[in-house]
């Protein structure tokens, strides 16, 4: 019998794995918070991408991330998290939110790029 099938076979005692259960369900429910809470996160980003991308402006800003990792390292500090640890979620999160507003200004491109095609075919035809 391997280790882990012993330890599987093994009897936990009923108040232990009463407190595993309720601290896990714990677990769970913050998880399930984190996700909501990067979901609307990534709403308001998507609306920042959309406004860069209508007035052209560049889809990072390195000074207001400087700014945000400076300040997220604080709040973990202060909340006694790990500040590395937050400073390596919040350059991922960092680097997602780029990608989209990079996506968003190139699809603005495209649309205006078409816009653009479509106006030129307009006037050329006498529309």
């Amino acid at each position: 019998m391997s280790t882990s099938e012993n330890e599987a076979s093994r009897t936990v005692d009923a108040s232990v794995q009463a407190e595993l259960d309720r601290l896990r369900e714990s677990i769970d429910n913050i998880d399930a918070a984190v996700v909501h809470m990067l979901a609307e996160r990534f709403k308001a980003t998507q609306q920042v991408g959309r406004l860069k991308a209508d007035h052209q402006l560049p889809p990072a800003d390195p000074a207001r991330e400087t700014r945000q990792i400076t300040r997220l390292r604080q709040l973990a500090q202060s909340a006694n998290l790990d500040p590395a640890f937050a400073e390596k979620l919040l350059t991922f999160i960092i680097a997602e939110v780029i990608r989209h507003h990079e996506r968003i200004a190139e699809e603005a491109g495209n649309a205006t790029a078409a816009t653009s095609a479509d106006d030129e075919g307009a006037t050329a035809s006498g529309a």
